[in-house]
């Protein structure tokens, strides 16, 4: 970590716009260098065009592949677009915007020009497409890199289930979108026109209720503190204050795209991210001000947490406290409705799950894999680690299939509202009642050769049978929940679990460890898991 970590960014810091913007238009991708070709990681085509990874030429390609996948699906309907507030998100829309309408198209953005979280893109879809009177499903376009630095772009494919595409879709379009750039974009068919409108603000805000018990935060008078950190949902707290009547303050309404505002992340870059403690110090630094303080990262489908006992709450940790309330707190979800996480969250989830009596649904890193249980009301809460999460609306209907930082924001309001406790509070409640696990994530050194191997591994690969002293219970490559390759492997014993997943972007392994005896055991558990993980590379 940095020295300067928590500390504001310094003008040296910062972007030049007009740098990243002429690139984008100027500087054409060469698909035959790996870093240059498209790409779908877990959410959508991410770079910056300063490294000639996320360029007019690649959005051009990449949305004629969607429009000749999505008419190779039969989807026929409206495609809802939106983008965020960085810097190469406004002329990626156009250049979008210009292939949709010459393909005939019918492309729905911003009513009012604005910005567009994806939740709500994701409510949008979800809405028109439950509506009987629209025989013609919609899908949309969000264009985002989420909570990268400023520098980077990110265009991302929902399909009329709302939620992120699936590694089928996405793999078709990236494939296609490479032929189409290697072919020097001759296929791309553009035209001048601008897209129909669609009010995704007040769709979305007027919908919450159905959701979020905003009455009971009304009437408890609960003093809200949002930060937007500059992104995509910083009109969407105005628009929820306003119309429901709550105590709420927009404490950065700043929208700038060299994100001059923020706090430098562990690694000393501009990173909206809600979870981390250093992009967030200037957030937590006013929680004494609120009841509870939150942030959202550029297109909000993140959440971070503060509270006035406890500063910033670790994602697992607000999960967790975030289960056990609506579980018990909504009556009209099935009971046989399960509970959704991905497996490198904290298995105190598990314990929750299990005092409820609901079933755990265990599925890999990805938050598509929540989709069809939220769609069916199967799955009535699915979560990750990393801040991200979605519920079922009251009455157990889907709300939204993407993640959505805004509602999960929203419901620890709710939650002191109802329960006159903070989600801190809540949580030691949890671990006075199921111990107090400990959870962390460090990278470990790997070759591009050894990280292929490790998404190949099966559970036989691995020879050990004690972690940290005690036996191993289990050795996973596939997620319990649905079969899925994980991408990586978990091993589990009754006290402790690890993870290993290859990085997508750099060249080493991530390894997820969490223990229930405390941060010695933990370390002891992160050794042995390098040690294991390794031994199975072949050194």
């Amino acid at each position: 970590m940095t020295d300067r970590a928590g500390t504001p960014a310094l003008d040296s810091d910062l972007i030049d716009t007009g740098e990243l913007v002429d690139a984008y238009y100027s500087l054409v991708p060469d698909v035959s260098v790996p870093e240059q070709r498209v790409v779908f990681g877990t959410s959508g085509h991410r770079g910056s065009s300063l490294d000639t990874a996320f360029n007019e030429t690649h959005i051009a390609a990449i949305t004629q592949a969607i429009v000749e996948y999505r008419a190779g699906q039969g989807i026929t309907g409206p495609l809802f677009i939106g983008r965020d507030t960085h810097m190469l998100s406004a002329p990626a829309e156009r250049t979008a915007v210009e292939v949709l309408v010459g393909n005939g198209v019918h492309v729905l953005a911003d009513a009012d020009g604005g910005y567009v979280p994806t939740p709500a893109l994701s409510h949008a879809i979800l809405v028109h497409n439950a509506d009987p009177a629209n025989t013609e499903k919609a899908d949309g376009i969000v264009v985002t890199p989420s909570h990268n630095p400023p520098r980077d772009g990110g265009f991302k494919y929902n399909p009329p289930h709302g939620g992120p595409a699936d590694s089928d879709a996405t793999t078709w379009i990236a494939d296609r979108a490479n032929e189409i750039i290697a072919a020097g974009n001759v296929d791309v068919v553009k035209a001048d026109g601008s897209a129909g409108r669609h009010d995704f603000l007040r769709g979305y805000v007027g919908d919450l209720g159905n959701i979020i018990d905003m009455d009971a935060i009304k009437a408890a008078g609960v003093k809200i503190g949002a930060d937007p950190l500059g992104g995509a949902s910083v009109e969407y707290w105005g628009a929820i204050r306003d119309v429901y009547g709550l105590d709420l303050t927009v404490t950065n309404p700043g929208v700038d795209p060299t994100w001059r505002f923020m706090t430098l992340d562990w690694d000393g870059k501009i990173r909206m991210d809600p979870s981390s403690a250093s992009a967030m110090a200037s957030v937590v630094h006013r929680k004494d001000e609120f009841d509870v303080l939150t942030g959202n990262d550029a297109d909000a489908d993140r959440h971070g947490i503060v509270t006035p006992d406890g500063g910033l709450m670790n994602p697992n940790h607000y999960l967790a406290v975030a289960i056990d309330y609506l579980y018990t707190h909504r009556p009209q979800w099935r009971d046989d409705a399960a509970v959704g996480k991905t497996l490198v969250s904290s298995s105190i989830i598990d314990k929750v799950a299990e005092k409820h009596g609901r079933r755990l649904w265990e599925v890999p890193v990805g938050f598509k894999w929540f989709v069809p249980g939220l769609v069916d009301g199967s799955v009535a809460f699915g979560g990750e680690e990393s801040a991200g999460a979605s519920f079922l609306r009251k009455d157990g209907t889907v709300w939204t299939t993407d993640k959505d930082g805004i509602l999960l924001a929203l419901l620890a309001s709710e939650i002191i509202a109802v329960t006159g406790k903070t989600p801190t509070q809540l949580y030691a409640e949890l671990t006075a009642e199921f111990g107090d696990p400990v959870y962390e994530r460090v990278d470990a050194a790997a070759s591009k050769e050894q990280k292929a191997r490790l998404g190949k591994l099966s559970g036989d690969d691995i020879t050990a049978t004690e972690l940290a002293g005690d036996p191993i219970t289990a050795k996973l490559a596939e997620a319990p929940g649905n079969g899925a390759s994980v991408g990586g492997l978990k091993v589990v014993t009754d006290k402790a679990w690890f993870a290993a997943r290859p990085s997508g972007t750099e060249d080493v392994y991530k390894i997820y460890a969490e223990s229930f005896e405390g941060p010695e055991h933990l370390k002891r558990v992160q050794a042995e898991a390098k040690q294991i993980v390794d031994a199975a590379l072949g050194g």
